[in-house]
């Protein structure tokens, strides 16, 4: 505690002398002396880090709504707010968990609707797993087998057309055993020669199914295209 303490002084005192002088009028805010633009200065910094948090959470946060509870709660400690403090995180976790799985459940319907559509498209292939690919470039070299290691280019993309990976914008192949990856990747590799390239559409089981993947949100059918460069000695 004292730590802390220590710590909000210091800044105090930095504040107090770097923005004495500085007496602008931002908005609503009124900086007459150091107090007041330490205090906005604390609150620029925490507005930041919350603008960052809200960003990957699912749902709208209605701001307005949020600073009224962060304020009625930061001016007492005792407030009788709308939703009980011991019962805030609760609330919070359990409603974002719902939300989550909403997206999740449209996210898979909106997959097998497209997929449904897709393989009655010319040159659309769907194997018995339910994994669809289009052939862009037919190779002549040999197919890898489950076991080999493989040298590849890709570009990733969800339903929306958003890229979430792609060794063409690092500027480098990727190298990996091909039962090491997805299903949809282990069974897609071996139909390939090398010297091909495919497109692929990956239904969600076949990817990451219910589990979130860093960008990839949890029951994304996924897309690829996929340049089969060598198989690996």
């Amino acid at each position: 505690m004292k730590k802390i303490n220590f710590l909000l002084v210091s800044v105090f005192v930095v504040g107090s002398i770097a923005f004495t002088s500085c007496q602008p009028k931002v908005g609503n805010a009124k900086l007459t002396n150091g107090a007041d633009s330490v205090s906005y200065a604390i609150g620029i910094l925490n507005g930041d880090g919350f603008r960052q948090n809200l960003k990957g959470l699912p749902g709208e946060v209605n701001i307005e709504t949020l600073i009224a509870g962060f304020v009625e709660t930061l001016r007492d400690e005792n407030a009788k707010t709308k939703i009980p403090l011991e019962e805030a995180n609760t609330f919070v976790q359990t409603y974002f968990q719902r939300i989550a799985e909403e997206e999740k459940a449209k996210s898979k319907i909106e997959g097998e609707k497209f997929l449904e559509e897709n393989k009655a498209k010319s040159g659309v292939i769907t194997t018995e797993s339910g994994l669809q690919y289009q052939v862009i470039t037919e190779g002549t070299g040999a197919r890898p087998t489950e076991t080999d290691r493989v040298k590849v280019h890709y570009t990733g993309t969800l339903l929306d057309g958003t890229t979430f990976d792609s060794t063409i914008e690092r500027g480098e192949p990727a190298v990996f055993l091909v039962n090491g990856v997805i299903s949809g990747w282990t069974e897609g590799l071996q139909i390939m020669p090398v010297g091909s390239k495919y497109k692929f559409w990956i239904p969600s089981e076949l990817a990451y199914g219910e589990a979130d993947n860093y960008s990839i949100p949890g029951n994304s059918m996924l897309t690829f295209e996929v340049e089969l460069l060598e198989i690996m000695e």
